[in-house]
């Protein structure tokens, strides 16, 4: 079954709303909206508008997260979900996350005005908190969706020292209701989400969509080495025992274990101590970003890099501390689902659809816990580039989307018929 049909008119109107929406932010010249801020407010209220103009029942849960729902043949039926989330980082790009939320709302549009016979619901999900960049915490939307934020997450804080407790409390929820976001598998058919690729992939081959494998499964430590401090001018290079040095050598092995291994491997910050200029380093700290199609391979390329380590302190006299600060396993998309993704893009003339894993996270890894769920991803611009101001996708890509999605959503309303 497949109504796919021209889709100007549609992805040029999700093109607008990203632009609307880039205005809601609290960065000057930027855009930046995190969780139970004003501007998730304004966000939520303007897309609630827009759910509404598409036919959708529209209300934010215990957590912040914005639902719009169209009801199937009865009003009990369990639902099907679309969505992505509608926070950003700092300085963000435009489509990351929303993309995905206005997709699903033209596509339950679409669905709306079809007068088609469901045999489930649908849902639109606007999920908050996906980024974690006011809290330092990644997925509080989907996670409270998965029944999985429970009291060490309400006392997280942001840099001002608000708690996540009391920024509910002053958004106009219940920090005591979270819980009340959490659904019941049993009222879930599935979750698809769409998503730009936030990577050059699909551009180097020409592709416009893909379906998605895998989520990276991701490890992140704080690590510290320890060597002695010692006057720049005054200690001998055999006395030395210099902490930055011993690091730089194991990041450098980092970057080559990574392209060896085909795992992922980032160090985004490096600090030395104490940080006189005519000082040797006594301790070095840095950040390490592991990830992996399987969680198997993550964990042995970071055995691996232990092991290095190891040598290289002990040839320095210098000591070596791990201290895992994230761990998110790798998350498979149902292969059904999967399957309904691939023969969504095969109505849009792609008769051999790309399959590709995400090295990035996303919100199904946290709402795999309550249903199966699959991504389709949208070819990114300027090289792949996200989480970035440039951030690119073309309206044409968009308008392929809209209609590979509505179609791998009637697919399985046929499945489900």
């Amino acid at each position: 079954m497949s109504t796919a049909r021209p889709s100007g008119a549609d992805a040029a109107r999700v093109m607008d709303r990203c632009d609307r929406l880039a205005g809601i932010s609290s960065l000057p010249g930027g855009i930046e909206r995190v969780h139970l801020s004003p501007e998730h407010r304004a966000a939520n209220d303007l897309v609630a508008g827009w759910m509404a103009e598409a036919g959708l029942a529209a209300r934010q849960d215990a957590a912040g997260n914005l639902i719009g729902r169209l009801e199937g043949n009865r009003s009990d039926l369990p639902a099907l979900v679309l969505g992505s989330h509608l926070d950003t980082v700092t300085d963000a790009g435009r489509y990351d996350g929303i993309l995905g939320v206005l997709v699903a709302i033209e596509t339950a549009r679409r669905i709306a005005d079809s007068g088609l016979e469901l045999p489930f619901a649908l849902e639109v999900l606007g999920f908050t908190d996906e980024e974690g960049t006011r809290f330092g915490n990644a997925l509080f939307g989907s996670r409270a969706f998965a029944g999985q934020v429970g009291e060490p997450w309400l006392a997280l804080r942001d840099r001002a020292g608000t708690s996540v407790r009391d920024a509910l409390t002053a958004f106009g929820l219940d920090p005591a209701r979270v819980g009340d976001a959490a659904r019941d598998p049993a009222k879930l058919i599935a979750y698809l989400e769409v998503h730009i690729e936030q990577g050059p992939y699909l551009a180097d081959s020409g592709r416009a969509l893909a379906a998605v494998s895998t989520i990276a499964g991701a490890r992140r430590f704080a690590i510290t080495v320890t060597g002695r401090a010692g006057h720049a001018g005054g200690t001998p290079y055999d006395r030395r025992r210099d902490a930055l040095v011993g690091a730089a050598e194991i990041v450098v092995e980092i970057e080559r274990l990574a392209i060896r291994t085909g795992t992922i491997a980032t160090v985004g910050r490096i600090r030395a101590f104490p940080g006189g200029i005519n000082v040797v380093p006594g301790t070095a700290r840095f950040s390490l970003d592991l990830r992996a199609e399987r969680d198997e391979d993550r964990d042995a390329a970071f055995a691996e890099l232990q092991a290095f380590a190891g040598q290289v302190c002990a040839r320095r006299r210098l000591g070596w501390h791990v201290e895992e600060l994230y761990r998110a396993d790798a998350v498979a998309c149902d292969p059904a689902l999967q399957q309904a993704i691939e023969a969504g893009i095969r109505t849009t003339g792609d008769a051999d659809p790309a399959v590709l894993w995400s090295r990035a996270g996303h919100d199904g890894m946290a709402v795999a816990a309550v249903t199966p769920f699959a991504m389709l991803f949208v070819r990114c611009g300027n090289d792949g580039i996200s989480h970035h101001p440039d951030e690119l996708v073309a309206e044409d890509d968009v308008a392929l989307a809209i209609d590979a999605f509505e179609a791998a959503v009637l697919h399985l309303i046929q499945a489900h018929g």
